[in-house]
């Protein structure tokens, strides 16, 4: 599966963005999804994973309570909403598929996204 990557930019502290993640060549609804991010400097990390159904999403510890991931399958989109950006959440955010079942945070991408940047600002 192909994974676009878009949403990016620059916004002030407490600002909001929404990526959105769009597949093409395979159904999403096929895939666990998730969106890593990755800061200059360190590791690429899990911030947040859906199941294909939805259900069970998953959250890293620094996001909880300010990002949102939910998927569209009807549209092959999966979507980070991030609220009350904070200037630590500045990296590159990369999207990723998992064709497997996953217990969450075990996420073993088969497909990645280009990464979009997210700069937050001061």
């Amino acid at each position: 599966v192909q994974l676009q990557a878009s949403g990016g930019g620059l916004v002030q502290a407490g600002g909001s963005l929404r990526l959105s993640c769009a597949a093409s060549g395979r159904t999403l609804s096929n895939h666990c999804m998730g969106w890593f991010r990755q800061a200059p400097g360190k590791e690429r990390e899990l911030v947040a994973a859906i199941n294909r159904s939805a259900y069970i999403t998953y959250y890293a510890d620094s996001v909880k309570g300010r990002f949102t991931i939910y998927r569209d399958n009807a549209k092959n989109t999966v979507y980070l909403q991030m609220n009350s950006l904070k200037p630590e959440d500045t990296a590159v955010y990369y999207c990723a598929a998992d064709p497997n079942y996953r217990t969450f945070p075990t996420f073993l991408p088969g497909s990645w996204g280009q990464g979009t940047q997210v700069t937050v600002s001061s």
